[in-house]
């Protein structure tokens, strides 16, 4: 069997533009993951596991509720919830591996696809530092191919400098030979951050993670590093903190197809 998985290799990039310019830019990469073929993909390589230790693994606990129940299974049983079930097919994330047992994923992105092949949903699954994680939940229009841009009201706390009283606006070109995501919160007074990924596909095998661990090392410790560095750094420029607001109950927000831009 062909792995229809892929890597991609790319950056993050953070722009602050108010209440001081502040930006960040590291080095990262992504698997794209077919859910349905996890298992299937550990089982082909030697340095990436499921469910356990490696050089690379993914954890179903990871994402999702939280359980080591299947996270395809999951993720359909969340959208039956909402009645959108009975249309997907395929199900592809878009997250960081854990990196020699750690793993983080300051967001990680469902592309969920109709039996047919078009794009039905996607799911933007955020996590925070405080182990908190919530997801939005936006439909696509028929139309959408190539390239999606929805937006949603914030509804989940994510950054200590960040007021919740914001919307995101989301710009996505759908995985190919690269992929992108972009993401705009905008408060009452306009654009407040701009955050990006961006990535190259490569193919996803053995050789090319052994290659990955030299290029980007302890990647996932890294981010997590930089995240807290860099909110040092925000203090100093002045930055004021919010107090933390408790993640909602609901493990996402949905957004009614009328609201889809």
């Amino acid at each position: 069997m062909t792995i229809r998985s892929s890597l991609y290799v790319g950056s993050v990039f953070h722009h602050r533009i108010r209440p001081h310019a502040h930006k960040l830019r590291y080095g990262v990469f992504w698997m794209l993951v077919d859910l349905e073929e996890v298992s299937t993909i550990a089982g082909k390589l030697r340095f990436f596991s499921h469910n356990r230790f490696n050089l690379t693994s993914f954890h179903d606990a990871d994402h999702g509720n939280g359980s080591r129940v299947p996270l395809g299974v999951q993720i359909r049983e969340l959208l039956q919830r909402e009645g959108i079930s009975s249309e997907i097919g395929r199900i592809d994330l878009l997250c960081m591996p854990r990196i020699l047992g750690y793993g983080f994923n300051p967001l990680s992105v469902y592309f969920c696809y109709r039996s047919d092949g078009s794009l039905a949903v996607i799911i933007y699954e955020v996590h925070n530092t405080f182990g908190e994680r919530h997801s939005y939940i936006i439909p696509c229009k028929p139309a959408d191919c190539g390239r999606v841009e929805q937006r949603c009201a914030k509804a989940f706390f994510v950054s200590p400098f960040l007021d919740m009283d914001m919307h995101y606006s989301f710009r996505v070109d759908l995985p190919a030979e690269t992929v992108s995501v972009t993401v705009r919160g905008d408060d009452q007074k306009g654009p407040l951050i701009l955050a990006s990924l961006a990535g190259s596909k490569q193919a996803l095998d053995d050789k090319s993670l052994l290659r990955l661990m030299v290029s980007h090392p302890l990647m996932t410790v890294r981010v997590i590093a930089a995240i807290h560095w860099h909110a040092l750094r925000m203090i100093l420029k002045g930055f004021r903190l919010r107090r933390h607001v408790s993640a909602p109950r609901r493990l996402a927000t949905v957004v009614s197809s009328a609201d889809v831009v």
